[in-house]
């Protein structure tokens, strides 16, 4: 019989996690003196609460490790549970979405897909404009690599999970799961500001340049506007053209390289 116990210390510390990032767009929308703000403040509680005690039921399990299966349950549970609770912004407060949309929107931004069931995004708090891109970004990189970070303690090698997530795993690039994850989420965030300052440069806003740095990092698409990058005609479509292509690239493959590695792309 498969013990889920650890399964559920992951995603209880990953849900804890996805918690404390609502408090982002929360900030965002205290800043705007939106009343918004107090929808997630209350969602980012129960969230971080049902996190936390997700991971400290499950915490003596542990020192038992994790096998094979665990880890492809480990997969699909994250991509189940996490859209769950990234879509309770959505659901309650200004927006009031049912659901299917709301979940449906936490889905496809986790997953990078890009479809969206909302219209009358330029009249959305900021906030949840924050937070629509905010789970792209996450997607992005991958929550499972994330969850590497974890992993150590429940003695799972890096191969394993990197197989699970469908990465190519030819030639071991660095030794531990930890190691890779922190390397790739280093070259995520250089990418994604880099990118949100050449939008700066190429004369978008500040607020939507955050925004489209990190769904075009992520290659996902979600926008600001309902227009998407139709009101963004110009530079800004080929400083997203040229962001997508990089980071579309495997990103082992920039770890390679930093690594010195000589193996071609």
């Amino acid at each position: 019989m498969v013990d889920f116990r650890p399964i559920g210390y992951v995603i209880g510390l990953l849900v804890a996690a996805l918690g404390i990032s609502m408090l982002i767009p929360m900030f965002v929308d205290l800043a705007q003196d939106n009343d918004h703000a107090g929808t997630f403040l209350e969602v980012a509680l129960i969230t971080l609460l049902i996190g936390g005690l997700m991971a400290l039921a499950s915490s003596n399990s542990v020192a038992g490790g994790m096998n094979l299966q665990q880890i492809f349950l480990l997969t699909t549970g994250v991509w189940v549970v996490l859209p769950f609770f990234g879509a309770l912004p959505f659901m309650w407060g200004d927006l009031g979405a049912g659901f299917t949309d709301a979940y449906f929107e936490a889905m496809s931004g986790l997953t990078t897909t890009g479809s969206t069931v909302f219209s009358g995004l330029d009249a959305l708090p900021s906030g949840l404009l924050v937070w629509r891109s905010m789970l792209q970004w996450f997607g992005g990189i991958g929550i499972i690599v994330v969850a590497m970070a974890f992993l150590p303690e429940l003695r799972v090698g890096g191969m394993q999970i990197f197989r699970s997530e469908g990465f190519d795993t030819d030639g071991k690039v660095l030794p531990r799961a930890a190691e890779i994850a922190s390397r790739i989420s280093i070259i995520y965030l250089i990418l994604t500001f880099a990118c949100a300052v050449a939008y700066l440069v190429a004369g978008m806003p500040l607020f939507e340049a955050a925004n489209h740095a990190m769904t075009t990092i992520a290659t996902g698409g979600f926008s600001t506007r309902d227009q998407s990058f139709g009101g963004f005609s110009g530079a800004p479509e080929y400083v997203a053209v040229v962001f997508m292509i990089l980071a579309s690239l495997p990103f082992v493959r920039y770890v390679q390289i930093l690594a010195g590695s000589s193996k071609p792309l």
